[in-house]
């Protein structure tokens, strides 16, 4: 198998195993005539997937679409937004949805005006951490949008988008680890499909589909613990050290040991937010053999010790 090809889709499986996607709930919205939702800010992946009709989506008056039977709206920020049967303002009192996720709602929500056009929406909200995800939030559009024009959704949707809804009804045992990876495996797909469209060469989404460059990110998210240099990394891309690092720099934005600096940082906090390594462990595990110098670089990046740190969450969650 070609190397550059199988980092290149491993740097977006490790991304998306470090994002850590779980606890998927979701609630089927029933809508028909005059209708809107709102849905508040979370932190929280959240899908639209449109089953039955269509839903006029907005974030802000920049962000707005409309999604057909078949489509999927992510919007990975989990920013408040509002869906409605089209776009004109409403009189009618929007139904926040926020509280509804509820586990899993096998009664839909029903709601509107009463009409013979009837809307299906699958709303699923997923958990995310949200320290992990932050490079790949900030490097996504607010919405991402799945359509297909006038042509029938793509087989891999349909079969999807199929097995979704059926496993939703289903109650038997191990239901909830097939939703999760359902969703992941749309999710991973729509990502995929947005990459590859992305007409810009620069930014860190760009970088994860450079025939080179991906290498080395694949490097940094599945070898985080290596001694990794300008010169190892170039290595990996199979570049001069000067070229590699003008090239990493110009689409990423930052330095590539900047860029490592930064994931162990992130892959620290996840370890000490979900794990009982102690410091030493968390350290060897994020590439430093002192505590010493970990705990001083730890604190630079989140204003807090390792070990307060990991007191102010276990206090959170108390």
């Amino acid at each position: 198998m070609n190397t550059s090809l199988k980092n290149h889709m491993d740097a977006l499986s490790k991304i998306f195993a470090d994002i850590h996607l779980n606890h998927t709930e979701y609630i089927y919205l029933k809508t028909q005539g005059e209708w809107s939702f709102i849905c508040q800010d979370q932190t929280a992946l959240i899908v639209h997937i449109v089953l039955v009709g269509s839903v006029f989506i907005q974030i802000d008056a920049q962000n707005s679409l409309t999604a057909h039977a078949g489509e999927i709206v992510v919007i990975p920020s989990g920013k408040a937004h509002t869906g409605a049967d089209n776009a004109i303002t409403k009189l009618v009192d929007a139904v926040d949805i926020s509280r509804l996720f509820d586990g899993h709602q096998e009664e839909a929500i029903e709601f509107g005006t009463h009409s013979s056009e009837k809307n299906l929406i699958l709303t699923v909200r997923c958990q995310i951490d949200t320290i992990m995800a932050r490079p790949f939030i900030q490097a996504l559009p607010p919405m991402i949008h799945l359509q297909h024009g006038d042509t029938n959704a793509p087989e891999w949707l349909q079969i999807g988008l199929h097995f979704l809804a059926l496993e939703t009804q289903n109650i038997q045992a191990g239901r909830d680890i097939i939703i999760d990876h359902l969703v992941n495996i749309l999710l991973i797909k729509c990502i995929r499909d947005h990459i590859q469209q992305i007409s810009s060469q620069h930014g860190w989404l760009s970088a994860l589909n450079h025939p080179e460059l991906s290498n080395s990110l694949a490097a940094i998210h599945n070898h985080p613990e290596d001694a990794w240099t300008v010169e190892s990394l170039a290595e990996q891309c199979c570049m001069s050290r000067s070229k590699f690092a003008s090239l990493f720099h110009e689409v990423i934005g930052e330095s590539p040991l900047a860029y490592l600096q930064q994931h162990r940082m992130r892959l620290a906090s996840q370890y000490l937010r979900k794990s009982n390594y102690s410091v030493q462990q968390i350290a060897n595990k994020v590439g430093y053999s002192s505590e010493t110098a970990f705990s001083q670089a730890f604190k630079r990046t989140f204003e807090h010790s390792p070990k307060q740190y990991r007191q102010l969450f276990v206090e959170e969650e108390n």
